[in-house]
């Protein structure tokens, strides 16, 4: 979703709000993810003493395979974010979000976001006690001879 931040950034005071969702269709570029609903965006953003502020949270559900047993299961997410947007920088910062032409696309700030924060490792539980490494058993639904 493009949005223009033409009268954002000249008028302060100004905001817009942001509520959309983010389809299977974009989604299923992704790769190593399996999204199991649409990502919903809602947020807003606004001028404050000329400086514009983007804050907005995502809610979405994965289904994941955990990294011990394999096992398939659902994890939804909620993700809040904010960001400074500016319309150039003088140097390479990563603090800001640049604002090209006075606009911004809100799906690939979004979806960077939230691949930046998603966990590098999927468990089923915490205390996930995964797979026997001879037999293949699953050590969370019987016990093995195996390493005894």
């Amino acid at each position: 979703m493009k949005v223009n931040l033409k009268q954002l950034f000249n008028i302060t005071g100004e905001s817009e709000d942001i509520a959309y969702s983010i389809g299977s269709e974009e989604l299923s570029s992704i790769r190593g993810y399996n999204f199991v609903s649409p990502i919903d965006v809602k947020g807003r953003i606004f001028n404050r003493a000329s400086i514009i502020t983007l804050e907005f949270s995502v809610d979405f559900t994965l289904l994941t395979v955990c990294d011990r047993c394999l096992k398939e299961s659902e994890k939804s997410y909620h993700f809040d974010f904010s960001h400074i947007v500016v319309p150039s920088v003088s140097s390479d910062n990563d603090e800001y979000i640049i604002a090209e032409d006075e606009s911004i696309e809100l799906n690939d700030i979004a979806l960077t976001d939230i691949l930046l924060r998603l966990p590098s490792r999927n468990l089923c539980r915490e205390d996930c006690k995964g797979l026997c490494m001879i037999c293949g058993c699953d050590l969370n639904e019987s016990e093995c001879n195996c390493l005894k």
